[in-house]
């Protein structure tokens, strides 16, 4: 890479501004990504039942294990490379400009599906609440557009803003599932508490990686998305060689140890043995199963803990879904801002406002979010059936996409300098996680019309695999058509002035 330019020189009105942000509040941008109490009312119960029943805990723990493996590799290049793109850069490093503009496309499609799915999930469940406690009918997108509102202003502002807010909310969230889960252990369940039920190999990995199992690990996998979004937070952090890895490690443990601990804890209070059909019974509706299955974890909570933290958890959801679109709108946001900087995109994005933010490109993730939301409007299509189901399932597939690359980008970057000669933190873990990565993007996409609701007509998505429709093969192929039209793009326009800097964005 001798004919790299040298990166535009930073100004105060072309550079985050650094040392706003500590461990604690790049884990609080990160855990509210994951949204843990979003996952605990939407996507557990379904994965209880469709997946391997009392070994859910189990498989958000191996999960979590595969995660740390790669971002053991994942902050040992945070200590070479700190920039707001994140894998844009680190990909760009290990395997090339091209390679990296093509995963900076797939990390821009991940965070802004993932955003644009919690909008509508966030605008139907907004609407229902309003609509149940105060009697506003409006649509759900005008709740949309409301938050929507919020969150650029927010954004715009300086990430510790973000950070304090975000702190507040998520600090609410996580004691109340801490409560309930503790409530349930000291009162225990209808069996005790049974470790071996949920924990051993055999629970599992019960039903197969091809069966029951994948499907739990496919949810799992889902569940984890925005934790590798501390490297993006890298320029603005106090010394980021220490906190990127420190921030790494802490909300992938967190967000792992949270999951696991109130899973459990919710198959303890059901019964390990009859946790399936309680399940069932607690979120059917009219003889529609899994119609309602945050029910589940508020049933729990009324039972052992009392109606109020039921009441609290039914509000704190859409505190939560909140929160993670801010998180979001900051990742994404600083996505554009690198690449602007780097030359892929048009370096007005490169500017930040006097807060230091990256206000044009915050600006333009809410144009685009913006006007897809305008369209689903206009369409008549579902915020949840369609906006939240599509969008989510593909932005899960593209984010393990681009971590498989970063991990290979990884192992790429340190045989080729030597900068770093630990075999087991640029060799033997990236290898490892690239074996569970694979993996898990196998089952995502095995099972993407269980996640999407994109089955073929006559298939059942529970019992079989690639069981998609025309739309679904469409979605599900996207992330790799948004990676090629990035290598494209990166290749076009390599031979722009001060492109090439996107290898030397590095502080």
């Amino acid at each position: 890479m001798a004919d790299l330019q040298p990166a535009p020189a930073e100004t105060p009105g072309t550079s985050l501004r650094k040392g706003r942000i500590g461990v604690i509040g790049i884990v609080f941008f990160v855990i509210a990504a994951a949204a843990p109490l979003v996952g605990m009312t939407g996507a557990v119960p379904v994965a209880i039942v469709l997946g391997n029943g009392a070994g859910v805990p189990g498989a958000y723990l191996l999960v979590g294990i595969i995660l740390l493996l790669f971002s053991v590799g994942y902050s040992a290049m945070s200590q070479h490379v700190t920039n707001a793109g994140a894998f844009f850069a680190y990909v760009g490093r290990g395997l090339g400009i091209n390679v990296g503009v093509g995963s900076a496309f797939i990390s821009l499609m991940a965070y802004l599906t993932i955003q644009l799915a919690i909008y509508g999930f966030f605008g139907a469940v907004m609407g229902g609440m309003m609509s149940a406690q105060f009697g506003i009918e409006w649509a759900w997108w005008v709740w949309v557009l409301i938050a929507w509102a919020l969150v650029l202003v927010l954004s715009v502002l300086s990430v510790d803003v973000g950070a304090k807010v975000l702190g507040v909310l998520l600090t609410l969230e996580l004691l109340s599932l801490v409560i309930t889960a503790i409530a349930v252990f000291v009162k225990g369940g209808p069996e005790g508490i049974n470790l071996a039920a949920s924990f051993s190999p055999t629970a599992v990995l019960a039903g197969g990686i091809g069966g029951t199992a994948g499907i739990a690990l496919a949810f799992a996998f889902a569940s984890f998305i925005g934790f590798e979004a501390t490297a993006i937070y890298g320029e603005e952090s106090r010394e980021p060689k220490k906190t990127v890895p420190r921030a790494t490690y802490t909300a992938i443990i967190l967000i792992g140890v949270i999951f696991a601990f109130v899973t459990f804890a919710m198959v303890t209070a059901l019964g390990s043995a009859t946790v399936v059909d309680e399940t069932l019974a607690r979120s059917t509706v009219d003889d529609v199963p899994l119609l309602d299955p945050a029910a589940v974890l508020f049933s729990i909570a009324g039972q052992y803990v009392g109606d109020w933290m039921a009441t609290v958890m039914s509000w704190l959801v859409l505190s939560s879904l909140f929160a993670g679109l801010l998180a979001f709108q900051n990742s994404s946001a600083r996505y554009f801002f690198a690449m602007g900087r780097a030359g892929v995109f048009s370096q007005k994005l490169d500017n930040t406002n006097r807060f230091g933010a990256p206000g044009n490109g915050s600006i333009l993730v809410s144009v685009i979010t913006l006007v897809v939301t305008i369209i689903f409007i206009a369409r008549g299509w579902d915020p949840v059936l369609n906006m939240f189901y599509w969008f989510s399932a593909v932005a899960v597939i593209a984010i393990v996409l681009v971590e498989i690359l970063v991990s290979i980008a990884v192992i790429a970057y340190f045989r080729r300098t030597k900068e770093d000669t630990r075999v087991w933190h640029t060799m033997l873990a990236p290898i490892l996680a690239v074996i569970g990565l694979v993996l898990g993007l196998y089952l995502l996409m095995s099972r993407f019309a269980l996640f999407a609701g994109t089955a073929a007509e006559g298939s059942d998505p529970t019992t079989q695999a690639w069981a998609l429709n025309p739309l679904g093969w469409f979605l599900v192929l996207s992330p790799f058509g948004i990676f090629v039209i990035g290598v494209i793009v990166g290749s076009l326009r390599r031979k722009k002035e001060n492109v090439d800097a996107i290898a030397d964005l590095v502080s």
